[in-house]
This record gives structure tokens, C-alpha cells and sequence, in this order.
């Protein structure tokens, strides 16, 4: 059968597609392009990461499409009531990403409360500002997570592990509040999360009612010295408000690896802002996430070919 890949895959799981048979179109700029609408004509499966738009238009112009594999967890970029309309099972890899995610998270902490990156250029500069840089410890601080999944509950467990007192908003804690307290986590309300943390990691999917989530009134309950981490999606914040915050220096810092419009405009104003670091996307882009999410795709896509997977879901549940 043919499969459309229309963004980077690794190649191990090109190799698992190819080894079944099955006749591989992989072109990692495909989803840019406007020949994407034909190249899917033929197909028989779809392979995306987030780039791709997968509405109900590009479904129409694949006739024969039986699967759609989604190179990773969010599926805002898919339209799945067109999907299950089309009874076209969607499939993903869950949570294989989620400990490279929470590493990440782990990591945008450091860097915001040591500056390595900044220091070391000073002494590369010819400076030796020791003052400069005399920071903070994370032991003893607060970690707050807003949205408690499997990435939430690994990212909570290593900042446990660290010293740090974790607070968790979720609702789906009430029910699962045995799996949070495993992993050191604290339930609590969105504005105590707000109010007291001194840092707040993001981890819910976009949907209407996260859309703006983090908007002017969350980010005014925020402490002066919080820093903001996002790596969920970049619709979760209000970028608008977030400009304003750390302008004004009621905020500390901010780490996003999520963007509303992905890559941004050269003139987008929180490039401008030395308080804010962004980087690519990159959470969870690590070479042993992104072979494994390979791997389960691929043989996801397989099993729904041979007839085995079920229908999507013509919805995303969350309390959110």
C-alpha cells in the first residue's frame, strides 16, 4: 500500500514500513507544499508531525486513506470529527516522548536559575562578573503543573527528586490522586498553582477551553520572580499579555518551546525580550524519543492497514 510522509520521520521506522512492503513517500517538506493535496490522492496512510494540516479538505482529497499516524501526542493540527466521518482510525505513539518533555522542563530550570549560557559568554567576553551571577538554588523552590498527564507525573518526579515541592492542577487528580502522590505531586487549584509557584510548567492540550489559558489575569497572579516554561502548545498563552508581563518585569522569564505561529516573524516582539528564551520545538526531540515514536507509529500504521485499529475518537476528553 502507499504511505505518505509528509514531515521527518526517523529512519528506523521508514525501514520497518518498507520491510512490510508497503511503498514509502517520504518527503520531510511535503506539508508546505502545494502538491501535498495530490500527493495524498493515492494514499493509502498518512504519516504527520504538527506541521501538517490535516483538515477535512486534505481527508477529502485522499480517497483511499484508511490511517492517519501522528509523529507525536497533540492532535490539534487533525481534524478528527472529519476522521471518524471517514471511519479513518487516528494513531500515535502516547506518551514515548514524555520523558525527553520532562527532561526539558528540567533543563529550562537549571537554565533559568543558573544562566550557564549567559555567564560563560561574559568570560568569553573578557569578563569574570561573579556577582552577575550569583543566582539561585532550585532545591526548596516550587514547581508548579498545569495539566498533570504522563509528562506532567515524570517532569513532578525528577523535580521531586531534586528538592523542589511540586504542586499539580488537574482535575483528572481527584480521581487519580494515588498515581500524583507516587510522584510526589501536590493537587491544587489553578490559582494556587499561579499564586505560588516559582515556576509553572504547561502540559495541556490545546483546546477551546486552554486556548489563552495563561492570559493577563493568570499571569498578574504569577510571583515577580516566576518564570513561565511552555511545552505544550503555544496557544495555551496569550503571547500578547506575556510581552506585556515581562516588560513591565512582573514577571521573571519566560521558556517557551511552543510558538502561536511556528517559525516566528523576525519581528515577533518576544524575540526581543532578553527575559524570554525560545527554542525550536525541541522538547521532545531527542534521538531516543524520535526513534521510538518512529517504531510505535510505524507499527500502529501497519496493524490499522492489516485492519486492526480502532476508529478515532471523534473527540479530546479533558476537564480542562
Amino acid at each position: 500500500m502507499n504511505i505518505v510522509i509528509t514531515e521527518w520521520n526517523a529512519p528506523n521506522g521508514l525501514e520497518r514500513l518498507e520491510q512490510e512492503g508497503h511503498r514509502v513517500h517520504y518527503d520531510p517538506g511535503l506539508w508546505n507544499s502545494p502538491e501535498l493535496s495530490e500527493a495524498v490522492k493515492e494514499a493509502d496512510a498518512l504519516i504527520v508531525r504538527n506541521q501538517t494540516r490535516v483538515n477535512a479538505a486534505l481527508i477529502e482529497a485522499a480517497p483511499r486513506l484508511k490511517v492517519i499516524g501522528r509523529l507525536g501526542a497533540g492532535l490539534d493540527n487533525i481534524d478528527l470529527d472529519a476522521a471518524a466521518r471517514r471511519h479513518i482510525p487516528v494513531v500515535t505513539a502516547g506518551s514515548a516522548n514524555a520523558s525527553s518533555v520532562a527532561e526539558y522542563v528540567i533543563a529550562a530550570i537549571f537554565h533559568s536559575a543558573r544562566r550557564l549560557g549567559d555567564a560563560a559568554g561574559s568570560v568569553r567576553s573578557g569578563g569574570w562578573p561573579r556577582q552577575q551571577f550569583t543566582l539561585h538554588e532550585i532545591g526548596g523552590k516550587t514547581l508548579g503543573l498545569i495539566g498533570v498527564g504522563e509528562i506532567g507525573r515524570r517532569t513532578g518526579a525528577r523535580a521531586k527528586a531534586l528538592g523542589m515541592k511540586v504542586l499539580g492542577c488537574d482535575p483528572r487528580l481527584e480521581k487519580d490522586g494515588d498515581t500524583a502522590a507516587e510522584a510526589g505531586i501536590i493537587p491544587a487549584d489553578l490559582n494556587r498553582v499561579l499564586a505560588e509557584s516559582d515556576y509553572i510548567s504547561l502540559h495541556v492540550p490545546l483546546l477551546p477551553s486552554t486556548r489563552g489559558l495563561i492570559g493577563a489575569s493568570a499571569l498578574n497572579l504569577m510571583k515577580q520572580n516566576a518564570v513561565l516554561i511552555n511545552t505544550s502548545r503555544g496557544a495555551v498563552v496569550d503571547e500578547e499579555a506575556l510581552v506585556g508581563a515581562l516588560s513591565a518585569n512582573r514577571l521573571a522569564g519566560a521558556v517557551l518551546d511552543v510558538l502561536g505561529e511556528e517559525p516566528p516573524r523576525k519581528d515577533h516582539p518576544l524575540l526581543a525580550l532578553p527575559t524570554c528564551t525560545i527554542t525550536p520545538h525541541i522538547a521532545g526531540l531527542t534521538r531516543e524519543s524520535q526513534e521510538q515514536i518512529s517504531e510505535i507509529v510505524s507499527a500502529e500504521v501497519i496493524s490499522a492497514l492489516g485492519g486492526q485499529a480502532e476508529v478515532a475518537k471523534a473527540q479530546i476528553r479533558s476537564s480542562f
